[in-house]
């Protein structure tokens, strides 16, 4: 156990282990659970499963060990996408604690449960968490297993809502969840211990609960477009992480911290911080490269993002490898979306792609057979319509397009889109010539994305109101402006040089096997600047 959790002896740890399982119970079983985890990180999970039916099936007359062996399993299956197995043996596990009398722990495999139907979609969802809300009010147990009941029903409501891309309907509860986490926080563990053994197992202890709550809210702060937000909750939260992994080598802290990493890289792409982007990009990798279970599960999502830091520089050539690398990678239909409305929008830039592109736009239709039910990037889909249709010179179309992203995006909070669309609907009136109804657009969109902040928008508003006010007359106005069109300029160009001279730039070419362990220096940035301006 010492040289599992705390050194990366994977062999002494395995052989010890091995020689234990012969052993009396509560051995036994510990030894069985460990060692699975261990083939699972070294990818053998093949050689895991057996392990542990076999354990599970010797294990009915010890509570604790039988439903943490099941929910193990159950985890394993879920990896692999197996739901069926998933749900089968969690539906053992939770029958299971009713007969020996452990409503906790019933109540842990009965969500989790729930978990795997939602992602299924074999029922509707609302009436699933109506009933988990039920459950934890009218429970009565000790207070600490309450509050961990609790924040597993806030957690998935919390998630389902942000996987739907509704950032405003989901404040109410990401409120309650953080009140929750403060609550449990205040709780000692040995105040009240559980009378039944199998009340003892725990879905997560409380300190992982602390930095997943962190992580919830930096999803939401990301979608919302509060990225001061995000990157605050970012700090606290690796910061917790890097205490707890210096005593606990826990997988699912890796896996916490590369996600916070994804979530805090397309941040920095859009505050103008491409060269802190790579860099985090780099330490993904890195993490990757320790574990390769991490990387199976996260190789899509590490190219996605190289994608965006790809067109952030205007490599468009490695962008679209990029994307299509992940989307040959991802089975996740929500990831899939974003991957194509990205793509799609390099084609657009690119100019002469099209019938790659109206291939694209065919596959995420907003106004028919959208492929997922998340409102954020359905909006975002109608966004990448109205831009096809600007630069196609179809106007009115385009306008049509852009109100409906507009109406999306205000309906929850999407302020980042909000923006965007407003800048493009200004754009679109100051070809026109409506030099009043373009200040109306570019004006809140400016706005907007001083308080985001988004650095392309700031400087494509502060162009478009150069523009307007020397078109109206307004000499100082349009001075202004244009000043602060040049500071955005400049500082987008010193970053982008600073990226592109780093020697993870270099990581752009990667698009096959394990990510790459050193990087050559770079000369300098080979890109054209000419889009960025």
């Amino acid at each position: 156990s010492v040289l599992y959790h705390h050194t990366r002896n994977g062999d002494q740890a395995r052989g010890h282990l091995e020689k234990a399982i012969p052993q009396f119970e509560d051995v036994k079983f510990e030894a069985a659970s460990l060692l699975s985890e261990l083939y699972c990180q070294e990818n053998s999970v093949d050689t895991a499963k057996p392990l542990l039916r076999k354990a599970i099936q010797i294990s009915q007359q010890t509570p604790y060990w039988h439903c943490r062996l099941l929910f193990q399993l159950a985890q394993l299956h879920t990896l692999e996408k197996d739901l069926v197995s998933a749900c089968d043996l969690l539906g053992v596990g939770a029958e299971y604690a009713r007969v020996v009398g452990s409503e906790y722990t019933r109540n842990s495999l009965f969500w989790e449960l729930q978990l795997l139907l939602m992602e299924r979609k074999l029922q509707e969802v609302h009436p699933l968490l109506t009933l988990c809300g039920q459950i934890v009010e009218n429970w009565q147990g000790n207070p600490i297993q309450k509050e961990s009941l609790r924040v597993f029903f806030l957690v998935l409501q919390v998630t389902h809502y942000l996987d739907a891309g509704q950032v405003k309907s989901v404040k109410p509860c990401l409120k309650q969840l953080q009140q929750c986490i403060q609550t449990i926080s205040t709780l000692h563990d040995d105040e009240i211990l559980p009378s039944n053994p199998a009340d003892l197992f725990h879905w997560l202890p409380k300190e992982h609960m602390c930095v997943l709550v962190y992580l919830v809210t930096v999803m939401h702060s990301m979608q919302a477009g509060y990225l001061e937000k995000a990157q605050k909750y970012t700090d606290k939260a690796l910061m917790q992480l890097e205490k707890l992994k210096m005593l606990d080598c826990s997988p699912i802290l890796s896996s916490f911290q590369v996600i916070l990493l994804e979530h805090i890289i397309m941040c920095r792409l859009v505050t103008g911080h491409k060269a802190t982007a790579l860099q985090e990009i780099s330490q993904v990798c890195q993490l990757c490269q320790q574990s390769p279970r991490l990387f199976s599960n996260h190789a899509a999502q590490l190219h996605t993002l190289l994608g965006l830091y790809c067109i952030s520089v205007n490599c468009m050539d490695n962008a679209e490898a990029q994307f299509t690398t992940a989307l040959r990678l991802t089975t996740h239909q929500e990831l899939w979306a974003f991957i194509v409305t990205n793509l799609a929008s390099v084609y657009i830039r690119e100019g002469n792609r099209h019938q790659e592109l109206y291939s694209l736009l065919e596959r995420i239709n907003p106004d028919h057979n959208f492929p997922v039910s998340s409102h954020c990037l359905r909006a975002a889909a109608f966004y990448i319509r109205g831009l096809f249709s600007f630069f196609q010179g179809r106007y009115n179309e385009a306008k049509r397009f852009l109100r409906e992203t507009l109406k999306m995006s205000n309906a929850e909070d999407l302020n980042r889109l909000t923006a965007c669309s407003l800048v493009l609907l200004g754009h679109i009136f100051y070809v026109l010539g409506n030099h009043r109804e373009s200040n109306n657009m570019v004006v809140p969109a400016m706005q907007l994305a001083s308080k985001i902040p988004d650095m392309s928008v700031q400087l494509w508003s502060s162009a478009l109101l150069r523009d307007l006010n020397k078109a109206c007359g307004n000499a100082m106005d349009a001075h202004e402006a244009a000043q602060m069109h040049q500071n955005f300029s400049q500082q987008l160009l010193q970053d982008h040089i600073e990226a592109c001279s780093l020697p993870e730039h270099n990581l752009i070419t990667w698009t096959d096997g394990p990510p790459p362990v050193q990087f050559q220096a770079q000369n300098g940035p080979t890109t054209s600047l000419a889009s960025l301006l």
